[in-house]
């Protein structure tokens, strides 16, 4: 007996058919597939709207969309429980989400971390596993779509009440799983505020914590009674082709409520259990790191280093400079000498403190992202 989790899990229009038709061997392969169906319970992430009209809102990055037929590969695949808090799940407006709740119900697919209202959003769901109740709680970071006291979309992650509630379900169950829909893109290690994070979602009640944000395998760590998984990969997500997105873990839970990772590797348009020396690499890389994260310090001497590469990429944006393909050209045959001449000359050591004031300070962010919504609202409704 055990259940699954598995991370996203999207149709992609590589891959409609095969999802619409609901043909999970050619998605899956026959050796996983088996492995779904025998399992006792299934979870994954739903990182898109299922709806058949298009209807994308404002906001940066992609606006992801696939058709309500493709709902039969979930139905096929025996998908009992979809986790919605993301930041892609109301790319396509409320209606988008409505239709996707409208879509699984219809179909007897569980769903939970999104609402009409925060209310609504912010409740777990609870099933029976193993002679066990099991409470799952999904939150997502604050990107676009997250559900406020008056308005729809996904739960968000909040220090001052997330925690309370993983408090609250501790006296209404056994074992509570974690679906945190956060961490940086594509970096495999936890960043010293996602740790404090986790480890305090175990702190307060947690047994299991899984990142499922980053698009690529991370690392475990043992706290205390509980497991965290920073980064598992995408399920199926057709969308790059990278030694990130080509990879992930299917995390599997026994009777007993042992964790154990089973490699997932990308094969064309579909997803295969990897096996051989592909999944020792796998699982060795991923032990390698989660070994590493135990030295005192590691975590944020790695983030630190990571802050440093990424720092030019953020204050290009601050600057408000367009990458026109000319200046990608001349940026490219300077060997990114011009973007760095235009960071000079535009942030001196005084504007990057000005800048780090901004966003650290708790009421200088919390006043910039209500202006700027509220002059984007402004703008859309003239």
């Amino acid at each position: 007996m055990y259940l699954v989790i598995g991370a996203d899990l999207v149709p992609t229009e590589s891959n409609y058919d095969a999802f619409s038709s609901g043909n999970t061997n050619l998605l899956f392969g026959e050796t996983l597939k088996k492995y779904l169906e025998s399992a006792s319970y299934r979870i994954f992430n739903l990182e898109m709207p299922l709806t058949d009209d298009l209807n994308p809102i404002p906001k940066c990055g992609p606006n992801l969309i696939a058709p309500t037929k493709t709902i039969n590969a979930y139905v096929s695949a025996g998908v009992d429980l979809l986790t919605l808090a993301n930041n892609h799940i109301m790319d396509q407006d409320v209606d988008g989400m409505l239709s996707t709740c409208k879509t699984l119900a219809s179909n007897n697919i569980a769903y939970l971390g999104v609402g009409n209202n925060l209310s609504d959003a912010l409740k777990p769901y609870y099933f029976d596993f193993a002679g066990k109740k099991i409470g799952v709680y999904a939150c997502c970071e604050h990107e676009f779509g997250i559900a406020t006291e008056f308005s729809a979309g996904a739960n968000p992650f909040d220090p001052m009440e997330s925690f309370d509630h993983i408090s609250d379900m501790k006296k209404q169950c056994d074992y509570i799983i974690v679906l945190y829909h956060g961490g940086k893109e594509h970096y495999r290690y936890p960043s010293p505020m996602l740790q404090k994070i986790c480890r305090k979602f175990i702190d307060t009640g947690a047994n299991t914590v899984i990142c499922q944000h980053s698009h690529c395998i991370g690392c475990e760590e043992k706290y205390k009674d509980g497991s965290i998984v920073y980064g598992q990969g995408n399920f199926l997500f057709d969308r790059k082709i990278n030694d990130c997105w080509d990879t992930s873990l299917l995390i599997s839970l026994d009777e007993n409520m042992s964790i154990s990772f089973f490699p997932l590797v990308k094969y064309e348009n579909y997803v295969r259990i990897a096996t051989d020396d592909i999944a020792e690499k796998i699982l060795l890389d991923f032990n390698k790191r989660s070994s590493e994260i135990k030295t005192p310090g590691f975590v944020e001497k790695k983030y630190k280093e990571f802050s440093v590469s990424s720092l030019d990429n953020y204050l290009f944006s601050f600057s408000g400079i367009k990458k026109s393909f000319l200046y990608k050209v001349l940026n490219k045959l300077t060997k990114h000498k011009l973007t760095k001449f235009i960071l000079t000359r535009k942030y001196s050591t005084e504007r990057k403190l000005i800048l780090q004031n901004f966003i650290e300070c708790e009421a200088h962010r919390e006043l910039i992202i209500q202006g700027l919504k509220s002059n984007s609202s402004s703008e859309k409704a003239n």
